[in-house]
């Protein structure tokens, strides 16, 4: 199967919550509600966070995604 460039990956079984950027490339934070366990990863242009609260992943990724404007265009 061959995907568009703008598709994004599917959703990781740890997946909390999925921001999209400014090009609509996915942010995704994975890992537990509780704890410092909660991390963000951008598609677009690969940066991610370390381990930290829920909220405060869920607050720099939202951050993250209103600046962006890197979209991950997949070859081939």
């Amino acid at each position: 199967m061959k995907l568009s460039p703008h598709t994004n990956p599917p959703e990781p079984g740890d997946l909390l919550i999925r921001f999209h950027n400014q090009t609509e490339a996915a942010i995704d934070i994975t890992g537990k509600e509780h704890g410092h366990s909660a991390r963000w990863h951008c598609h677009g242009c690969g940066d991610r966070s370390g381990e930290h609260s829920l909220s405060f992943a869920r607050s720099d990724a939202n951050e993250h995604a209103t600046t962006c404007r890197a979209s991950h265009h997949r070859l081939g």
